[in-house]
């Protein structure tokens, strides 16, 4: 190289670092897309990934346009992850790692997906869907390898709630994914060598998919009846501030907060009142150990029959255990039966467990750096068992999913044992005023379109909601990032069972085997005859 010309030397330069440009415009234009920015054009980032993994030279040159799109996207998705470190200043440090060090590993399953899609190099205007079926797969992975972190699938590019959300009641948000990135793929051959009358057929049979999603989706919410169940709920959210949480000064105060705003009269005595994941800055053992000031306080607040559900860690007692005891991230649901003070009728302890905020997966070392303190237990959580509704005397049945379990499809049976409503109890308060929270509604909301049921979401400094059967807030029933008081509603009725809460992933498994079979089918072409 260093041989040649030196103006072609210059053009090269040019246009490697033009390629480069292109695949991190790609990534940032497909993350815009999502809420809270809902800049929808972004979705033309999935296209020109395509044709930049074509015009690659090699399979390497492949994989590095997808890593470097993958970068951005996820830089700009998940930047708020440093916030975190920032709430402890000791720890402060760690905040650019943090937010460099997620992008640089998730980059990977992007660039493993544009890799294998210029390895087998399909050609002809059916390769979008080669490429859509790629990509999904590896996005699906995503969700899965490593306990998995599905954070803004691409389905999730359209606003929960919305007429193209809603085709995820079919086949959930990756089956909504692979139909969103087939359709604006399909408008990539239009700047490509090939027939004009095929490309331009492509394009039309992408804009005809993306209307049907829109189209198909107003019809359902057309039919959309909400009804009300007689079940009071009250959502509690109290604004209170990570960084200051953990000061044995704020602790009466924040109990204070809660008791307060759970005994505050309203129009209706609410049938339940639902506080947040790790609303307290102490375990349910120390808070409900017997005599303890904080549970009379609670047990005060909490009306006869009223059901009360909070998120605490709590420490089970087993000599088999390190310590002596295992510790769960916990949903507790005390009821208050009348003269016998506050008993606990339910626990759910949480399955899907955050790295590196409630466990360390080498814990040795990165405990000598300070990261466990995250987590303010002396030991990592221990995973709960999977997912399932729980009874709560005097409540429809419910599944509890807890923080970033809402992320995942799939945990909410849809058949025989379908309950009533989700439950999701949240500490997004380590997160700030970022776009985090809201992100996080959107996804969490998936979890209603998908199954057909309201999800209610509590959480220390918001997003806290009632969201809908058809993943939509209903009215004016949403307390915003930094906003303290309650939200007291009817539990909505759930709708009619889903395709997807019937069938799960199956449609989109089913998706993706027809999207290989233009790849397939050129193949066998292109074998030479005996």
């Amino acid at each position: 190289m260093f041989n040649l010309d030196p103006a072609v030397r210059r053009d090269r330069l040019i246009l490697r670092f033009g390629r480069i440009a292109l695949a991190l415009f790609a990534g940032a234009g497909a993350a815009l897309a999502h809420p809270p920015f809902g800049l929808l054009p972004g979705l033309l980032g999935y296209p020109l990934l395509m044709l930049l993994a074509e015009r690659s030279a090699t399979t390497r040159g492949g994989f590095w346009m997808g890593w470097l799109a993958g970068f951005a996207y996820f830089f700009i998705s998940c930047w708020w992850v440093a916030e975190a470190f920032l709430v402890n200043p000791a720890q402060a440090w760690m905040a650019p790692f943090a937010a460099s060090l997620l992008p640089i590993g998730l980059g990977l399953f992007w660039g493993t997906a544009t890799a294998l899609y210029r390895r087998f190099n399909p050609g002809g205007v059916g390769r979008a869907l080669v490429f859509a079926g790629l990509f999904c797969l590896l996005e699906w992975l995503r969700g899965h390898v490593l306990t998995g972190f599905p954070w803004n699938p691409a389905g999730a590019s359209w606003e929960a709630g919305s007429a193209a959300s809603q085709f995820a009641s079919v086949a959930g948000v990756y089956g909504l994914g692979l139909v969103t990135v087939a359709a604006v793929s399909a408008f990539g051959p239009l700047a490509a060598a090939g027939p004009r009358k095929a490309r331009i057929g492509a394009a039309v049979l992408g804009a005809v998919a993306l209307g049907a999603l829109v189209v198909g989706g107003a019809v359902r919410l057309s039919g959309a009846r909400l009804a009300l169940t007689d079940t009071v709920v009250r959502i509690v959210q109290a604004d209170v501030a990570q960084e200051s949480k953990w000061t044995p000064e704020a602790y009466r105060g924040i109990v204070d907060r809660y008791v307060n705003l759970t005994a505050r009269p309203g129009a209706v005595v609410p049938d339940v009142v639902i506080w947040p994941e790790g609303a307290l800055p102490a375990s349910a053992n120390q808070v409900f150990a017997p005599g303890s000031p904080d549970a009379a306080a609670i047990a005060r607040a909490v009306q006869p029959g009223q059901t009360l559900i909070l998120g605490l860690g709590r420490g089970v007692a087993n000599p088999a255990a390190p310590d002596g005891a295992y510790y769960y991230n916990s949903l507790l649901a005390l009821t208050d039966e009348g003269g016998e003070g506050l008993r606990i009728t339910a626990t759910y302890d949480k399955y899907r467990l955050v790295p590196f905020g409630e466990y360390l997966p080498a814990g040795g070392l990165l405990g000598s750096l300070g990261v466990r303190s995250l987590t303010h237990m002396p030991l990592d959580f221990s995973a709960g068992p999977l997912p399932a509704p729980i009874d709560i005397p005097g409540l429809p049945s419910v599944q509890p999913l807890i923080c970033y379990e809402s992320l995942y499809p799939g945990f909410t049976p849809g058949g025989a044992a379908r309950p009533r409503w989700i439950v999701n109890i949240s500490n997004d308060a380590w997160f700030g005023r970022t776009s985090g929270p809201l992100q996080h509604l959107n996804l969490a909301s998936y979890r209603a379109i998908e199954t057909g049921l309201p999800v209610v979401r509590s959480t220390p400094t918001g997003v806290s909601a009632m969201i809908d059967p058809w993943g939509r807030v209903v009215g004016d029933q949403r307390l915003e990032p930094g906003e303290s008081g309650v939200i007291d509603a009817r539990l909505p009725a759930p709708a009619a069972a889903t395709i997807y809460g019937r069938l799960g992933d199956l449609l989109f498994g089913f998706g993706l085997i027809l999207a290989f079979v233009p790849a397939m089918a050129g193949r066998l072409r292109a074998r030479p005859r005996p």
